[in-house]
């Protein structure tokens, strides 16, 4: 998304009860992805969600943790928020990371009973990620935050 979408903490967004969610981010770009998780906890605070951060090496690994919490954990999480930033380089890695990670979170989109919000960063350069952590291209932290506490309404009415 190349422009500014959703980032009002307190416009259209449902209260929720007892919600939580889980955040899995990723060490690669810790700078900027300390950011995106600081968007989604501001928004979780102001709408008093719950969550818990889950911290892996890479986003390759995003789909695997993921997939392992749901499966063993105690309580489900009410929703996944998956937190990265891939910067294309030289080679045809960035092409590979993103589409294994896109392709992960969408097989969990398809098999679990939670949503999985996809808050990776694919970008050409470190200046288009810094756009997107409150630039000219809003904030994608806050936004995973608002998809996830609609799509956590959305799943509870729908069940």
């Amino acid at each position: 998304m190349a422009t500014k979408g959703n980032t009002s903490v307190n416009k259209g967004i449902p209260k929720l009860k007892d919600a939580f969610v889980v955040i899995i981010k990723t060490e690669w770009n810790a700078a900027i992805v300390n950011k995106l998780e600081a968007g989604v906890k501001k928004v979780c605070k102001v709408n008093k969600v719950n969550s818990k951060t889950f911290t892996v090496p890479g986003a390759f690994e995003i789909p695997f943790t993921i997939k392992n919490h749901y499966t063993y954990c105690e309580t489900p999480p009410d929703a996944y928020i998956v937190l990265g930033t891939v910067i294309r380089g030289d080679t045809p890695h960035f092409d590979y990371v993103c589409k294994a990670v896109t392709d992960g979170v969408v097989q969990l989109n398809l098999s679990l009973d939670v949503p999985v919000i996809f808050g990776v960063l694919t970008v050409d350069n470190e200046q288009q990620a810094l756009e997107r952590i409150g630039g000219k291209h809003g904030h994608k932290g806050e936004e995973a935050a608002i998809t996830a506490i609609k799509m956590i309404a959305l799943n509870r009415k729908l069940k």
